[in-house]
């Protein structure tokens, strides 16, 4: 097992180093890592693909737990409209469009629902990345795009569950599909307020003892008995990951469980993205380009559409809504899992696994080229429209600026923020004023000064 850990960081290390200073995504350097030491290429195993499919697995929940450690529900109402219509628009287009692929291509109705999930959801990581390496972290339609994605994260670990509960039953019951939708969102919504009613009232109240090791040992027990819970409610433990990582990003030491998470996320990360690799036959793609070249243009084509028609129906300018879908034409991690998780199961085709991770490479690639194309675009798509809808397009951008120095203003007066006013709505709503009070105090945890990081080192 040693030998395994030696092999996979070592050739994982050199290859992403290089990937770095070509300046390409260090994800793609896992990758091909991952072809070079796997039994296709030179026709030897230089690892226990067991040993990596187990550790990989272990990343697979880190990554979740971390993701959700970055979701926040102020983002969600602050985005509001945009985050719902523009995720909607996407994942509903993509999921259709992702369906008519499979079944153009003669799949039957398993391969292709597994096929248009993989096909609906960006990478957060890569999208970021991107992002920042252009030197847009601070541009306006970042804020909206996060939001977009938080969304899509949850959608993916959704639809990760149903699947599995479609592909364990082997069929497609619309019945039997709407009482799992339902037990899940129940089991959600009971394990997120029991969470933020107890977990960060517990943590406020031993914080004092909470250094860096105790933090972290116990942000990682919550997490695997999270994990635990949701295997036995008969859910995937990625579901239990995410919802332990939304649950503590809603206490004062998110940010510092963040931190500490980091090292412990990025190699275990590494390690599934060189899994994935492993599996990957050169041989295979070669001979399936033409299918590769076409789920890539689909991913690409289709992002750029629904990611900017949602983010305009969603209230965003035309300029900011096509930055968002320019930057949106790749797929990545839940992509991955998605994938592995059908070829785990044995209901997908196996061709369709190094299909859809040879696009996710061929569409990363290509993301920064494509980012930088949406300016121009948009300015000739503005050059050439009508009259009338030049006139929409500039009314947006004057509606947009104006909300903005109005919420700019209400800020610096200290007027109700969107969270006060669903604190408002909801005391209302609720009889037990005190639990509602608790519940509000633990989730707005995260919104308030971290003045004692320094005392808890």
């Amino acid at each position: 097992m040693v030998h395994d850990l030696y092999i996979l960081m070592i050739t994982a290390g050199v290859v992403s180093l290089l990937f770095k200073l070509l300046k390409q995504p260090v994800v793609l350097g896992y990758i091909v890592a991952g072809i070079l030491v796997g039994p296709h290429l030179f026709g030897e195993n230089f690892v226990s693909h067991e040993n990596v499919e187990t550790w990989g697995n272990i990343g697979v929940l880190f990554v979740l737990f971390c993701i959700g450690l970055e979701f926040r529900l102020k983002n969600l109402f602050e985005s509001g409209k945009v985050a719902l219509v523009g995720a909607a628009t996407i994942i509903g287009g993509m999921l259709l469009l992702g369906f008519g692929v499979g079944k153009s291509a003669e799949l039957n109705t398993m391969n292709s629902l597994f096929l248009a999930a993989m096909l609906c959801m960006s990478s957060t990581t890569i999208v970021m990345k991107a992002v920042d390496e252009a030197g847009l972290s601070k541009a306006r339609f970042v804020k909206g795009a996060t939001s977009i994605l938080i969304f899509e994260d949850i959608v993916a670990v959704v639809l990760m569950v149903l699947l599995s509960s479609v592909a364990v039953k082997n069929s497609f019951e619309g019945s039997v599909l709407l009482e799992k939708i339902g037990v899940l969102v129940v089991t959600l919504v009971v394990w997120f307020v029991v969470g933020i009613l107890i977990i960060p009232t517990l943590f406020r109240l031993v914080r004092k003892y909470l250094n860096d090791e105790i933090l972290i040992v116990l942000s990682l027990g919550l997490c695997l008995g999270m994990v635990l819970t949701a295997e036995e409610a008969g859910f995937s433990s990625a579901l239990g990951a995410f919802v332990m990582g939304m649950i503590l990003a809603e206490t004062k030491e998110s940010h510092r469980i963040e931190k500490l998470m980091a090292p412990l996320k990025n190699v275990f990360a590494a390690i599934f993205f060189v899994s994935v690799g492993m599996m990957i036959n050169p041989s295979s793609l070669a001979e399936y380009w033409p299918s590769i070249l076409y789920v890539a243009v689909v991913i690409i084509v289709g992002m750029i559409v629904f990611g900017t028609l949602g983010c305009w129906w969603g209230g965003e300018t035309l300029h900011d809504a096509m930055l968002t879908g320019f930057s949106f034409v790749q797929i990545g991690e839940f992509s991955f899992i998605i994938a592995a998780l059908g070829s785990n199961l044995g209901v997908t085709d196996p061709v369709i696994y190094p299909i859809i991770v040879a696009a996710s490479v061929l569409t990363t690639f290509l993301t920064p080229y494509i980012m930088k194309a949406a300016t121009p675009c948009y300015n000739f798509i503005y050059n050439h429209v009508s009259p009338r809808l030049k006139a929409k397009i500039d009314e947006r951008e004057q509606k947009v600026a104006q909300a903005e120095q109005e919420a700019s203003v209400a800020t610096e007066n200290n007027g109700p923020t969107s969270a006060d006013k669903v604190r408002h709505a909801v005391r209302r709503t609720f009889v037990t004023k005190h639990v509602v009070d608790l519940f509000f105090k633990n989730m707005s945890e995260n919104d308030q000064p971290h003045e004692e990081h320094k005392d808890n080192k």
